[in-house]
């Protein structure tokens, strides 16, 4: 196995386009664990942590840029206030020292359906910055995941960022696991209130081959609370709505048996989370008027 260190952005970017099948690593919480089990042996490992361009976060005109090796310890303490959801998210990653160490970006690369960071992402409507000698593409994480642990990233691309605009109104983040921490979902749930455009955003977790949103509940919850009135006069948001609204969710995933649960559980949980990620979200929303 070769292992590839490179010292900046552009040297990454040729070296990934010479060796493309190299496996980037950075905080290595996903890369480490499949080598030391021998579920993967890649023809070179491509080391970025010394590019320093990959740490950094920053915002233009209302946009975060997130760096894809910001660890989910800065997250916490630098973006708790901008990316609340996101926040939510890393504050139920492994143990301290994982947080310390895994990033956003890994999460992305590794695609797993059960990835922390990808309800929220979703929830949010974030885009994944690719990059290649070939040039920068910009690829909406809905559309980034395209299969078990499969990306839409082309063979000699690297992800440099995420672009989170982040939603006008709450955000929440449920996961429900076998115990309460240093565990891998069973299931999770991503919610945003988008007041500005009048939308609401949702991602799923660990109940579908891949991260995945619920569009069709989205546009039912955000249409009801227009046609109620209910984005202007902030009034109590129905049970029955909201439930109708956990049942919708539940459509949109396709969940299976395993270790970790059945897939008539995930089902309920996810129910069970949207409905109370809605109507927490929607408290603190009416509480901010």
């Amino acid at each position: 196995m070769e292992y590839l260190r490179p010292r900046s952005w552009p040297e990454a970017l040729r070296i990934k386009a010479e060796y493309p099948q190299a496996v980037p690593i950075q905080g290595g919480t996903d890369v480490m664990v499949e080598l030391n089990f021998g579920h993967r042996r890649p023809a070179a490992l491509l080391d970025l942590t010394c590019v320093g361009d990959l740490t950094e976060w920053s915002t233009d005109r209302g946009c975060v840029r997130l760096g894809a090796g910001v660890t989910y310890a800065r997250i916490l303490t630098e973006l708790g206030g901008k990316l609340p959801g996101l926040a939510m998210a890393a504050r139920t990653v492994g143990s301290p020292q994982i947080r310390h160490r895994g990033t956003v970006g890994g999460n992305l690369g590794a695609a797993s359906p059960a990835g922390d960071a990808h309800p929220a992402l979703l929830a949010a409507d974030a885009v994944v910055e690719a990059e290649s000698i070939r040039g920068l593409r910009r690829i909406p994480v809905a559309e980034f995941y395209t299969g078990v642990k499969r990306t839409a990233l082309a063979a000699d691309e690297l992800i440099r960022s995420v672009l989170i605009v982040p939603p006008s109104g709450p955000q929440q983040f449920c996961k429900i696991g076998t115990r309460n921490a240093m565990v891998i979902s069973v299931c999770a749930f991503g919610f945003a209130l988008h007041p500005g455009g009048r939308k609401v955003g949702t991602g799923i977790g660990s109940a579908a081959p891949t991260p995945r949103a619920a569009p069709e509940a989205a546009a039912f919850l955000a249409g009801e609370l227009e046609a109620r009135g209910l984005w202007e006069s902030r009034g109590a948001i129905p049970a029955a709505l909201v439930r109708e609204f956990g049942e919708r969710v539940t459509r949109a995933a396709a969940p299976i048996d395993d270790v970790r649960g059945t897939a008539a559980y995930r089902l309920h949980s996810l129910s069970v989370m949207a409905r109370r990620a809605a109507t927490w979200a929607w408290d603190e929303y009416r509480k901010a008027a």
